[in-house]
């Protein structure tokens, strides 16, 4: 099973490199974007694509990543919210368990009945502990799953459950807020899961501002992941890939470059 990404996210935690990713819906992005939008990543500096929705209604998921990957050299990870957005075309597939919830389907079931199929898809499986945490407004991911999210202020709930993802055996947490979140993911949540579990720590939903961005970096965040406000707002994109990638300790001495050149 190939693990180039993987190594390549612990690698770059190891170093204190903070990650940016942009998430496209299929829903929401056509294809005639990508072109555009893959100039737009390339010269903010973004590091990867997430690719995914918690509903998928457009039937060009396979078009969109190929054109994905014709215009731009990220690694374009799948973020599905079903089996049925597994696709060859992309990288790697973050293969969520919903560990944050109770709903045997999202902790186990559905990868029962899809997993044939993720085998053979060939992409690198990123087995990933997906936490949805409450932020303020109903989102599509909390009626979908239909799973309470955690409390905002029970940083205690997520860090526990943090910490039974890593002894399972998941190679990276999640914690998402969910698009359309009024309030993102606090920092001093994020602090408490960043300081006790030692895995790549995805932060998401709910982002509208750089400065957002650099604080959930410096409070422990390794990935940080925005899509809704770039649908509005493109010229976003750049600030907020420049204010992630701000918070990578400057005694690091590292040079600050995209995913693609490790």
């Amino acid at each position: 099973m190939k693990k180039e990404l993987y190594i390549n996210l612990v690698e770059r935690k190891r170093r204190g490199r903070k990650s940016f990713a942009v998430l496209l819906d299929p829903d929401k992005t056509r294809t005639s974007q990508i072109p555009q939008l893959a100039e737009a990543a390339a010269e903010a500096g973004v590091d990867y694509w997430l690719v995914g929705g918690s509903l998928m209604v457009s039937t060009h998921l396979d078009q969109l990543l190929e054109k994905l990957k014709k215009h731009s050299p990220l690694p374009v990870i799948l973020f599905p919210g079903s089996p049925a957005q597994v696709n060859p075309r992309a990288d790697a597939l973050l293969y969520l368990s919903l560990i944050s919830g109770r709903n045997p389907e999202l902790l186990i079931g559905q990868h029962v009945v899809s997993a044939p199929l993720v085998k053979q898809s060939g992409l690198e499986i990123l087995p990933t502990g997906y936490m949805v945490i409450d932020g303020g407004a109903p989102t599509t991911v909390s009626y979908i799953s239909n799973a309470l999210p955690i409390p905002s202020d029970k940083w205690e709930i997520a860090l526990c459950t943090a910490m039974a993802g890593e002894m399972l055996g998941m190679k990276l947490i999640y914690m998402d807020a969910g698009s359309g979140a009024r309030n993102p993911v606090t920092e001093s949540m994020i602090e408490a899961v960043s300081t006790e579990v030692s895995l790549p720590l995805i932060v998401g939903g709910g982002i509208r501002e750089p400065e957002k961005a650099y604080l959930n970096c410096k409070a422990g965040a390794d990935l940080v992941v925005v899509g809704n406000i770039l649908e509005t707002q493109p010229a976003l994109m750049r600030d907020m890939a420049a204010a992630v990638h701000s918070a990578t300790p400057v005694s690091m001495g590292i040079e600050i470059t995209n995913s693609s050149s490790l």
